[in-house]
């Protein structure tokens, strides 16, 4: 099964994951992520993969044919920054990245080197945002 997506839930503990990060900042934001990703979507974290915390799920099915599963938001605490995946469907000129604070941008996701750099209630908005979005679109 060559095309099997390796992005996948597991039953990998979320807990123990955060608990064996190396850095204590990147270990201690992965537990603010945690909570805070929890108290917006309301659902439970599962690993997906071996390295992404993911907060609910979607089935998409694109007008090629390739459908799959994935997570409606999550968020990985990698050893250069954390990675939110939180901005799938947010525009580039969205004024609240603006007000975010320190990251860098790639087309789905934020690069966050430390939460002490951002505004938290500004990512708050924009976890809530990316979620209803993701929910709007795909809403099984």
């Amino acid at each position: 099964m060559a095309n099997s997506p390796k992005t996948v839930p597991t039953k990998k503990s979320v807990t123990k994951f955060i608990a064996d990060v190396e850095s204590d900042t990147r270990r201690e934001d992965a537990k603010t992520l945690l909570a805070l990703m929890k108290e917006v979507t309301g659902d439970p974290a599962v690993m997906w993969g071996p390295s992404i915390i993911g907060f609910g799920q979607y089935h998409y099915c694109y007008d090629s044919g390739h459908e799959g599963d994935f997570f409606v938001i999550g968020f990985s605490p990698r050893k250069a920054h954390q990675v939110l995946y939180v901005l799938g469907w947010m525009d580039d000129e969205d004024p609240l990245l603006d007000r975010l604070g320190r990251y860098k941008r790639g087309k789905a996701c934020l690069y966050i080197n430390r939460l002490a750099h951002i505004d938290l209630g500004v990512l708050e908005k924009i976890i809530k945002k990316s979620y209803r979005e993701t929910k709007k679109i795909w809403p099984n």
